[in-house]
């Protein structure tokens, strides 16, 4: 929990009758309880006194975060809460440089044109650029002459989650009417970037004409596979797609092919070399100039309800001028979206898949481990409110040998959903046609998946997977969004995953209601109550949870957890709820010191320390007065000692994070600086990157004013150490 002024751990803040989390710690048996308290939930509390914030934040310095097992340490002190008026600059700790390495529009691919800085480039030009609100990030390195991974030269893949169509266009998204040429700019930005990233004579560049350069958009052609693939609501109307508008050709697809990928927002990778981008508010892109079915007596109107299609989307007009993302004419293409895609990185000519094995939902990212006995899973959360936590076994084991016989590995094994007890203890519930639902008859009986055959039941399973998930008793959780896996090093040998939290404001609020099960229920409606893995009604500020494997091993049914963190404002004057007192539990020195809220981004280096990243308003207004704008920190996942890194820019989001395999260069993206811009008005709360720097990091090319636009940095050790260290 949090700092010196914090309770001991033998005593509750809360009023209620119910079992606190702290309660629930102390019924547990005594091995649980020492996975639990060996993380925040012991060791701040045991370490709280009666010192005030204000006088250690003005006396004390912070010391190193020592090592421990499995954890190198952290070298740096927390750079200050950026509090209102927020700057417009990214701050990092003294030591370290940042510096700006590609953003919204940079050419990226051969024939790509620089940034204009009016949003005057068109669709076409967009296709060779840098896409907009970039998001998740992995840097697969080449290979060295001498056989080794290098650390200069790599191919760096960003998601392009949305579009800001107000400076999108020079006229944003109403002026001049709204056209097809609007709608295919806007389809060019979204998806993902892949690049060239290279160091010469210490600076960072885009290689601009590199071979490995491309874009996937909201129209590349990719493929379908896995078990879903070919089923009867994957079949759509099948178009010609060309820069004058989309035309019906009179077919029907095979369900087996899928044009575009869309709201890319976090990723993953994997041990074979690829890159694994997921498609999360794909909803939010569809709409109707007509009536959308959502009611509860169609299997259509079912569907859309539980996964929030709707008439007005999330404000995006592509639908009407693209017929294809019309859901009345066109109602089976939500169906192809929701996935996990699969991209192989240096292979240009290669067309991405989207493997259905791993479900249908809004992912948010996608986390590997591999056991000890070559065994491999993919843990995934789905970010909404009230939704569930992921888990893909495959059917195969790993062959660190012979790479190329993983390629299709994402397409046999079986996915589960987390359930999470009040004892700290879990299980995986298999969605399988023979899994036993809450209503007592397998999922194979269920009307929501029946079939003519276990193949088909098992291809609605995937397609319905959030269904499938309400029918089995999954638990709701707070937004599940990234997942990390600790490194198995110096000692730690756990199979131990951590997924972020990062708030739901319906938690614990009246009148109660959870995900019906039988599926009818409209997305992120529910007003689930408290429970043990969701403990803080109005849970503004999030949490972190972890899990172990039982036996270390990622085929295990079962698994114990604990909350590594519960997020908040020590310093806040809200009044507390009786399961919730906004402050939190976050172990800093001095105490208070790295407060934040609304985890999002979480990824463990090669070395074991946690990076987290926040997604809240970043205006330091409101609930996040004292916080400040969103920020990167750095946490030790032994005890919890957490230290701010990186603050943003005004309203930016600070996602995406990779490192070189040599720990010395990091690249953090940060996303929608200044948002709420008008057409009238771009630069009102932000021209950032070019507020903080003339040129990039390669030391030559300008940044242009007029935008503001997200990008990814680049952030080196002044030393030419280890980041972190």
């Amino acid at each position: 929990m949090k700092g010196k002024s914090h309770p001991t751990n033998d005593v509750t803040l809360s009023t209620s009758t119910s079992p606190s989390i702290l309660d629930v710690i102390d019924q547990v048996n005594a091995s649980r309880r020492r996975f639990v308290q060996g993380g925040v939930g012991g060791v701040a509390l045991a370490s709280a006194g009666g010192l005030t914030l204000g006088g250690l934040i003005s006396t004390v310095h912070a010391a190193p975060v020592p090592p421990g097992p499995g954890f190198p340490g952290i070298g740096f002190e927390s750079v200050p809460a950026m509090r209102a008026p927020v700057a417009d600059r990214v701050t990092v700790p003294l030591g370290y440089t940042v510096q700006a390495f590609v953003a919204w529009g940079d050419p990226i691919a051969p024939g790509g044109t620089a940034f204009a800085g009016d949003a005057s480039e068109t669709a076409a030009q967009q296709m060779l650029q840098f896409g907009a609100h970039n998001d998740g990030m992995h840097f697969f390195p080449f290979a060295s002459r001498d056989g080794s991974v290098d650390s200069n030269r790599g191919v760096l893949c960003v998601n392009n989650e949305y579009t800001h169509e107000e400076i999108l266009f020079p006229d944003g998204q109403v002026g001049n009417g709204y056209t097809i040429a609007k709608t295919r700019k806007s389809q060019a930005a979204h998806g993902v970037s892949v690049l060239e990233a290279r160091k010469i004579r210490g600076n960072w560049s885009v290689v601009k004409g590199s071979r490995y350069g491309r874009r996937l958009t909201a129209n590349t052609f990719m493929t379908v596979s896995g078990p879903a693939a070919g089923h009867a609501l994957m079949k759509t109307v099948e178009y010609t797609i060309a820069d004058t508008g989309s035309t019906p050709t009179g077919n029907s697809s095979d369900g087996r092919v899928a044009y575009g990928t869309i709201n890319n927002c976090a990723n993953g990778y994997t041990p074979w070399g690829t890159y694994l981008t997921c498609e999360e508010n794909f909803n939010g892109n569809f709409g109707s100039k007509s009536v959308v079915d959502t009611g509860t007596s169609t299997e259509i109107g079912k569907l859309n309800r539980r996964y929030g299609i709707s008439a007005a989307g999330f404000g995006y007009r592509w639908h009407e001028t693209d017929p294809r993302f019309d859901v009345v004419t066109n109602p089976n293409e939500p169906h192809l979206f929701g996935w996990v895609v699969e991209v192989d990185p240096f292979n240009p000519g290669s067309t991405p898949v989207k493997r259905t094995a791993l479900g249908r939902f809004k992912h948010e990212s996608v986390q590997y481990v591999v056991d000890t006995a070559s065994r491999i899973a993919f843990y995934m959360g789905d970010d909404e409110r009230n939704e569930y936590i992921y888990k893909f076994v495959a059917a195969r084991k790993f062959n660190a040998a012979r790479p190329a016989l993983n390629r299709n590995l994402l397409d046999t094994g079986t996915l589960y959903v987390a359930r999470f007890n009040a004892d700290l203890t879990g299980q995986w519930i298999a969605l399988t046609p023979d899994t036993i639902g809450l209503d007592g008859v397998a999922l194979r009986a269920n009307p929501n998946f029946a079939g003519a055959d276990d193949a088909e039941v098992q291809a609605k399973i995937l397609i319905k997977t959030r269904m499938a998930a309400d029918a089995v008793g999954a638990t709701m959780m707070d937004r599940p969004e990234w997942t990390g896996a600790r490194p198995r090093i110096n000692g730690f040998d756990e199979v131990e995953v951590y997924c972020t939290l990062t708030n739901n404001n319906r938690r614990g609020t009246t009148t109660p209601s959870s995900n019906a099960a039988d599926g009818s229920t409209a997305a992120g409606s529910a007003r689930p109550p408290v429970d043990a893995a969701n403990p803080r009604e109005d849970n503004v500020y999030g949490h972190i949870i972890r899990w172990r494997e039982t036996g270390k091993t990622v085929t295990a049914s079962s698994f114990t957890w604990d909350l590594f963190v519960q997020n908040g404002d020590s310093a806040t004057t809200k009044v507390a709820k009786p399961t919730n007192d906004y402050k939190g539990n976050i172990v800093a020195d001095p105490a208070g010191s790295a407060d934040f809220g609304a985890p999002d981004g979480l990824w463990f280096d090669d070395f074991g320390r946690l990076w987290v990243q926040t997604d809240q308003a970043g205006n330091a207004t409101g609930d996040w007065v004292n916080i400040g704008a969103n920020c990167m920190v750095c946490a030790d996942p032994n005890t919890g000692t957490t230290r701010r890194f990186l603050t943003a820019p005004p309203n930016a989001e600070v996602t995406g994070v990779t490192m070189t395999p040599d720990g010395k260069t990091m690249f953090v993206g940060l996303q929608h600086p200044g948002e709420d811009s008008t057409a009238a008005n771009p630069t009102a709360f932000s021209n950032w990157p070019q507020s903080q720097w003339a040129v990039k990091a390669d030391g030559v090319t300008p940044l242009p004013a007029g935008r503001p636009r997200s990008s990814v940095v680049v952030i080196t050790k002044d030393d030419g150490g280890i980041i972190g260290s």
